[in-house]
């Protein structure tokens, strides 16, 4: 979907209107995927579906502009790419930090797991990722805390 957006602009004492359309953000997670590369598209997908196997009673969002999975209000994964290469952010640095030895190999952060898409994460990893933040979740550890709202 496309959201028209006017722009002004003055030009030697007139007004011209400006026309620009501005691709909206996406709501569901076929949306998310529909806009990505075909390759990064399949990996991602093939994720989707290993999580959903997983976890099949989590909601499927659109959380900080990524897709997300929640359980019980709290996210417990995401998924996105980025020019040249897709991510699964766990949620939570303590679930990259618990599993970094499972993790050699990939590019990671505190928040981020980074794979080729031609070289998905196998589905025995994302099940081990999946299943320490929902213990992380069940103990009352989550990095899931009210954020403070920026002023505008």
């Amino acid at each position: 979907m496309l959201e028209p957006i006017r722009i002004v602009k003055a030009k030697a004492q007139r007004a011209a209107v400006v026309h620009l359309t501005m691709p909206a953000k996406p709501t569901t997670i076929d949306e998310y995927l529909a806009a990505m590369k075909v390759d990064q598209r399949v990996a991602l997908q093939k994720l989707r579906r290993t999580i959903r196997a997983f976890v099949p009673a989590a909601e499927e969002c659109i959380n900080y502009g990524v897709a997300a999975f929640r359980l019980k209000g709290k996210c417990i994964a995401g998924l996105g790419a980025a020019a040249e290469h897709c991510s699964y952010y766990p949620m939570s640095g303590a679930v990259v930090a618990a599993l970094r030895a499972e993790l050699k190999g990939y590019a990671t952060s505190k928040g981020a797991i980074q794979f080729e898409p031609a070289k998905p994460l196998p589905a025995s990893l994302v099940r081990k990722l999946l299943k320490a933040r929902i213990a992380e979740i069940g103990a009352g550890k989550t990095a899931d805390r009210p954020r403070a709202r920026a002023k505008n």
